[in-house]
């Protein structure tokens, strides 16, 4: 074979003979298939009590059904059931033990991320409507004209 032809393979088999051998010392000795629990089975047998010990932040939907029933159902019935609380609300973590209030986002762009109208193929939403910025009220933010629990019923 040519020179021109040998000297790239022999860089390449050597790049991967130093791949391999790094490996060996970067990889931890606990690091493989320890059943199918995560995806394609691999990860740090010594990592998963420390993903056991991290605190969650979202609590979801059933947490705030404890004092906030109202909402909720306002919600369950409305355009909006499938958002979670936490979405518009933030995590609740520690609520309402630590967190007296949770901040609430009332921004124009935080219901743009949902309701934008995306002008693409196949971009239609079934379950929620979607608005052009352009042209919806742009000076306004949603929620002086929609109440985000029921976004059909008008604000008083």
């Amino acid at each position: 074979m040519k020179w021109h032809v040998l000297r790239p393979l022999w860089v390449a088999i050597g790049l991967v003979g130093l791949i391999l051998v790094a490996r060996q010392f970067l990889v931890p000795d606990d690091f493989g298939v320890h059943g199918r629990n995560f995806t394609y089975g691999y990860y740090r047998l010594s990592n998963v009590q420390e993903w056991k010990d991290f605190p969650v932040k979202f609590q979801g939907r059933e947490s705030c059904a404890e004092c906030h029933e109202e909402n909720l159902a306002k919600v369950n019935a409305s355009s909006h059931a499938p958002v979670e609380c936490e979405n518009c609300h933030g995590p609740s973590v520690n609520h309402p033990d630590d967190v007296e209030l949770l901040p609430l986002n009332t921004t124009r762009e935080l219901c743009l991320r949902c309701h934008a109208f995306l002008d693409y193929p196949n971009s239609a939403r079934a379950s929620l409507v979607s608005i052009e910025d352009r042209r919806h009220k742009r000076r306004y933010e949603c929620v002086k004209c929609h109440n985000p629990h029921d976004p059909k019923e008008e604000v008083e």
